[in-house]
Formats: structure tokens, sequence, C-alpha cells
């Protein structure tokens, strides 16, 4: 067998759409991605949703509309990939990593408490693999703490703490508490790219949830800084007589594509039959690696429903030579592993940075002896069964 990691479930479906988008003649920013926007709205329950060409745009805008950057202070946590910090280096504020609790997959929330000072403008929790933060805990810490935070402007000001920035890069269609992710953070950036659950090739969205603030207004910022700053995009300018424009500011260029927006709208319509099909490979792992030194990640929490982006395993006793010598057997049989995740200070830029992975002993850790295996929606039962019983044949 031959089996990849993670490619994208494309149908006849999202064909046609795309099809039907290069005919129409409208191909960037327009109608579709208008349309797409408010799906996702509707389907998370917030007013209003901004797609984006990224998970990594929508986290760098929600820290420009905040109004951060040099002299303030951003915390995320040391277990995760560079688009959780890099964001913040972006914007020129300082990144503050937290160490994973031993017990899951997330940061240690005593350590984000103690790492709240006075400059702490934001928080990035991060989703892994889907499955959703404590919240409830995160919200309790920074309200209990709010004392320290000084808002620098009107959004810091209406929050009234430090913000909630959620990756939820792996978390598009989950829930904490029986809440959709993408209504609880003050922000959540979505990923839509090709290995993610739901995708639109690349691409992202970012939503938001401020009681008291005019979301029209968000919105347009939001719009602006995703298009040069610009005040009217390409679909306002078709207006007759239309074709002025004002820059307001330098902004980026981050707007997602009609084209891009057609994957979406088609994958929008299967997307519950997709999770679906999620749950029941995770099952058949689980169930496949009972009674032995194979520990899955918990995708069932009591307080959530995890999207099961990626099914992350612990070996039991191996060490990281180990682990990396399952991954190339592995591969000699043909099923395509990964590891998620290396944790930032083990990479150069971070260490330039002054980060040491000493100093995250948790994360060093748990990424000496994880692995993830394939889980992707194209999986057949037989190749599910075929890849359960390699690793166990090769961890024996």
């Amino acid at each position: 067998m031959k089996i990849e990691f993670s490619p994208p479930d494309i149908s006849d479906l999202e064909i046609e759409e795309v099809v039907d988008t290069l005919k129409s003649g409208w191909l960037t920013t327009g109608p579709k991605t208008k349309e797409l926007e408010r799906r996702i709205a509707d389907y998370v329950g917030v007013k209003k949703a901004v797609c984006l060409n990224s998970a990594t745009a929508a986290l760098e805008l929600a820290l420009i509309l905040l109004g951060i950057g040099e002299g303030d202070e951003v915390i995320t946590c040391a277990y995760t990939y560079t688009a959780s910090a890099s964001v913040i280096h972006h914007v020129g504020a300082k990144i503050v990593l937290v160490d994973m609790d031993k017990d899951s997959f997330q940061m240690d929330y005593e350590a984000l408490e103690r790492a709240l000072t006075r400059k702490t403008k934001a928080v990035i929790p991060v989703d892994i693999a889907g499955v959703p933060c404590d919240y409830d805990r995160i919200f309790e810490i920074l309200e209990r703490k709010k004392s320290l935070f000084h808002p620098k402007n009107e959004i810091q000001k209406s929050i009234g703490r430090v913000a909630v920035v959620e990756d939820a890069a792996h978390a598009f269609g989950g829930e904490y508490k029986g809440k959709k992710i993408g209504s609880i953070a003050d922000f959540t950036a979505f990923s839509f790219h090709a290995v993610k659950n739901f995708t639109t090739g690349e691409g992202g969205a970012v939503t938001w949830n401020l009681p008291g603030t005019d979301e029209e207004r968000i919105y347009k910022e939001l719009m602006l800084w995703s298009l040069h700053g610009q005040n009217k995009d390409a679909l306002a300018k078709t207006k007759l007589g239309a074709w002025e424009y004002e820059i307001l500011y330098p902004g980026y260029k981050c707007n997602m594509t009609d084209i891009l927006a057609s994957l979406g709208l088609a994958q929008m319509k299967r997307y519950e039959g997709l999770l679906k099909r999620r749950d029941e490979i995770v099952k058949a792992y689980t169930k496949a690696f009972e009674g032995t030194t194979i520990h899955p990640m918990n995708h069932y929490p009591k307080e959530g429903f995890s999207t099961k982006h990626l099914y992350i395993v612990n070996l039991e006793g191996k060490t990281l030579e180990e682990r990396n010598e399952v991954i190339v057997k592995m591969a000699q049989k043909g099923v395509a592993c990964n590891v998620h995740y290396k944790p930032l200070p083990y990479h150069g830029a971070y260490k330039k940075m002054g980060f040491d992975i000493q100093d995250y002993p948790e994360a060093f850790c748990r990424y000496q002896n994880v692995m993830t295996l394939p889980l992707h929606t194209k999986l057949s039962d037989e190749e599910v069964e075929y890849i359960s019983s390699c690793l166990k044949e090769i961890v024996k």
C-alpha cells in the first residue's frame, strides 16, 4: 500500500463550483467570497466573518486591530506551529512562550497565569488537533488578573482584560460547552489550508466575539487591512462610475479570492459528513490500540467536541531516536507519518530569540515520543486497519 498523510478530499461538487467561478469571469474577491463569509458566520454563530488567505493573516490582523505592538507582550504555547508565535514578532511585540500541560496537549494554565504582566495584551491559546482548550479557565485567569491590564485602544478598552486570540487552525466545526469554536474567544483564526479538515486550498477566516462593539466597523477594518488599506474592493469598484478609491493606511494583501471561496462553498455542503467520517476513523484507531503501549491523544473531552484534525499517539518508553526509526519503518511499509509538533524553542529562529528547550521540559518530553498517523476522509477501513497493524507490529 501507499498511504498519503493528509491529501485533500475534493469531489465533483468542488470542481463544478470552481468551474462555475472560472466561467463567471470573476476570480478575485467577489460575490462567492462574501457568500462564504456569510455561511461561516452562520455556522459558528456570529454576525460577521472575514475570509483571508491564511490563518496566519487572521491572527496577525486580530493583533493589529487590538493595537498590539512594540512594548507589548503576547503569550502562547511552546508546543505549536510557528504561526502561533511568528505573528507576535510581525507586529513588533514580545513573544512569551509557556510550557505545555503534562496531562494534555494544551498550554500549562498555571504557567500562563505566572507569565501575565502589565505588558501582556493578548493570549493565543492553540486548539491542537481540533481539541478545544479550556476557555472557562483561560477567561477566569484573565478576569482575576485584569488589574494588571492597561488598554491601549478602544477595542482593548471594551474587552477590559487581556484579549484571547484563539488559534483554531485545526478546530473549524469544534465546540466548547455547547458553543461553536469561533463564537467564544475575542478573536478566532481558522485555517483552510489544503491539509485541513475544511479546505479552500490556501485560505482562512477570522471571527470575533466583542459584545458592545460595532460589528460593521470591525468588519470594514479587517477588510481594509487585508487589501492595502484601500477603501474599495474590486467588487465595489464595479459599480458605474465608482472607480475612485482612497488608501487610508498602508495595509497588507491577504484577501481570499472567489476561486478559493468556491472550494469552501462546496465543502460547507459536505462538511458534517466529513467530520463524521473522521470520528469513525479515530474510533477505529483507538480501539485497535487498546491494551498496547501506543497511547492516543484524547479526542473526546467532557467539555467539548473535537474536529479530529490529527491523530497523535504517544509511544510509551520510546526515545526520540527510536520514535524517528518507527516513522522510517512506517514509511517503508508505505505509510506516511508526521510529528506534531517540534517545539518552537527547538527551531533556530527561536533559539536566536533566546528561547531554550530546557526551559520547557513538558514540551521536550512530549516531543520525544509522539508521532501522527494519517487521518483524512479518503482513508478506507482497510487502510486504517493496515496502518494500525503496521504500527503495532513495529512498536512490538
